[in-house]
């Protein structure tokens, strides 16, 4: 059973510059909650409960979040503003567990995933990037699902989604030799090429940012070279691993928000903002004067 997850959030968010010189930008928010809790709600969603943290000391607010505020907590009971205080305490239920670790240098994702090796063990994992936002299909949690297909297989799980062909530069591309991989679908992986050209990209299906691997892959990255960019890449580790114990490419069910680039959190909040519970109605009337005012 896949019961932690490391969160990469080391990283200094140049995309995101200016709103990311003193902000995490894991810590902007989409509708009322910032983009990280998002994720460690999908997290609980996929039965995961323990989260390992990879971070700089720049990123103090992220562990500050999934703390306990005791003085706001007391100060809203005070007040009698339950329903405030719920939605407080509903950031880090009893069941969640958050451990930090630094990572001192920027050396690329797979090194800041070995970085929680301490932590997570000789026990399965999932790595979740926490820039980007997975929206859930009527299913069920994809997460969750690749736990599961884990569990019933061992063969590491990769997250993936079609991407217009312009844009496989951008991302881990994976091969599966020419099998339909269907939404929800599952196929085995022949190759995965970090950040291609475009006329070398082996298909349109790119990683997306969620991961179930095996404890093994720690050994691997132990002695990963650094590849593309210098950096030592999670992707090569997970090329190996296909050599020794074989990975699956999971077609997402949902959908995926890229909360790292600017256009992508607008996106995301435009797309959570319309479905939003006690805002959902106004916000759809506010798109819609301003559409109708051209």
């Amino acid at each position: 059973m896949v019961t932690k997850a490391v969160l990469p959030v080391a990283g200094l968010g140049t995309r995101f510059l200016p709103a990311s010189k003193a902000i995490p930008k894991e810590m902007v928010t989409v509708v009322d909650k910032p983009v990280i809790q998002y994720v460690v709600e999908e997290a609980l969603a996929a039965g995961i409960n323990e989260i390992v943290l990879v971070t700089h000391s720049s990123k103090k607010a992220i562990e500050d979040h999934f703390d306990v505020n005791y003085e706001l907590e007391a100060e809203l009971e005070r007040r009698g503003k339950q329903e405030l205080l719920q939605v407080l305490r509903d950031i880090a239920p009893p069941q969640l567990k958050v451990t930090a670790v630094r990572q001192g240098r920027a050396l690329g994702l797979g090194h800041a995933v070995y970085c929680a090796r301490p932590v997570v063990g000789d026990a399965p994992f999932a790595v979740m990037l926490p820039d980007v936002l997975v929206e859930q299909a009527g299913h069920g949690s994809d997460l969750g699902l690749m736990t599961q297909r884990f569990a019933d297989t061992g063969r590491a799980q990769i997250m993936v989604e079609p991407v217009p062909v312009e844009l496989v530069h951008q991302y881990g591309v994976v091969d599966l030799n020419g099998a339909d991989l269907q939404p929800a679908g599952h196929a085995s992986m022949t190759r995965v090429v970090e950040k291609p050209p475009r006329e070398q990209a082996p298909s349109n299906l790119a990683i997306v940012g969620r991961y179930v691997l095996p404890a093994g892959i720690f050994d691997l990255l132990a002695n990963t070279a650094p590849g593309a960019g210098g950096e030592i890449q999670l992707t090569d580790a997970i090329a190996e691993l296909m050599k020794s114990e074989g990975v699956e490419a999971w077609h997402i069910a949902g959908r995926s928000y890229d909360c790292g680039s600017k256009l992508g959190y607008l996106e995301a909040t435009l797309a959570y903002g319309v479905q939003d519970p006690q805002l959902g109605a106004d916000f759809r009337a506010l798109l819609a004067r301003y559409q109708a005012e051209g």
